[in-house]
């Protein structure tokens, strides 16, 4: 197996952990309030991360430490907006929703930046518009307050990795993420104490709740993304990533037995064609081109 195959396939595993996150938090919010959920998860990882990259940890720097501030900051922002969004909606419905974050990249790219969208991209927002509606609108054509807090959390999250690209070019990635996962962590402690009654896990299910969002979905998923995306393109990376939503829906129908009505399953795909669509290179292949400029005589 090449090197290039096993990045990838490292990247479906933690795309396949990212997708059961979606399960976890909802089992995990039966047993702790929102911030508490947060608190826990995201300090154990970083802890987790932190002694398997101690020497990483050794060399921080101040630029380092404020841009793990803020990028915690941030993530804790969209991760709290997810978390509440999933009291009041379905874990299929967040999946789908929150990988909306790949169409709203270009699109404040081309409002902050003035980046002009791509026309595919443009394509596949108007794709996963119609898809929206047939996932979250009800008879009275009204979105519920989950689904409108998972639309934000995917706004949020893009904002995230369009931050993330402009301060990963001059400092240690691994150590800023172990950073941006503590502050995440505790800033989710900080409010948990002001507004909850935080507590540690006390049942089964919490503790596996708990363990499998900081250990598989924190840790492991923050881990194996850094290693693996060395080793593979962003276009297989951003193509893998895109089957986050459809292993949130397996997940939900295995293990809570959730499905959708027919057109939320309509909507569903419409949301994955758009996704894709914004994500797929449709520039012709090299190969192709270099038949052509030998049919030309141009290269032999």
């Amino acid at each position: 197996m090449d090197t290039q195959l096993k990045a990838d396939f490292m990247m479906l595993i933690v795309t396949m952990f990212w997708g059961s996150s979606y399960l976890f938090m909802k089992l995990g919010l039966d047993s702790f309030q929102g911030f508490n959920l947060i608190a826990l998860r995201f300090g154990i990882a970083s802890i987790l991360a932190g002694v398997i990259f101690y020497k990483r940890l050794m060399h921080i720097d101040s630029k380092t430490f404020f841009y793990g501030f803020l990028l915690g900051s941030i993530l804790f922002l969209l991760i709290s907006v997810v978390t509440f969004g999933l009291k009041s909606t379905s874990i299929s419905n967040a999946g789908f929703l929150f990988s909306l974050s790949v169409v709203f990249v270009p699109l404040l790219l081309a409002i902050f930046f003035r980046k002009k969208p791509e026309k595919k991209v443009v394509f596949g927002v108007g794709v996963s518009i119609i898809g929206i509606a047939l996932l979250t609108l009800n008879n009275e054509l009204k979105i519920n307050s989950g689904d409108f807090l998972l639309i934000l959390g995917a706004v949020f999250y893009a904002i995230f990795i369009i931050v993330t690209d402009k301060l990963t070019k001059n400092v240690d990635s691994i150590t800023l993420g172990i950073l941006q996962l503590g502050f995440t962590g505790t800033w989710g402690l900080i409010f948990s104490l002001f507004f909850e009654k935080p507590h540690l896990p006390n049942t089964t299910e919490s503790w596996v709740s708990i363990m499998a969002l900081s250990i598989l979905c924190s840790a492991i998923g923050f881990i194996g993304q850094t290693s693996a995306q060395k080793y593979t393109t962003p276009t297989h990376t951003g193509l893998i990533f895109s089957l986050e939503p459809v292993f949130a829906a397996l997940f939900a129908f295995i293990f809570v037995d959730e499905t959708l009505p027919a057109k939320g399953y309509l909507g569903a795909i419409l949301m994955l064609i758009g996704v894709l669509t914004a994500k797929i290179n449709f520039k012709k292949p090299i190969i192709r081109k270099r038949f052509n400029k030998t049919v030309d005589g141009s290269e032999a």
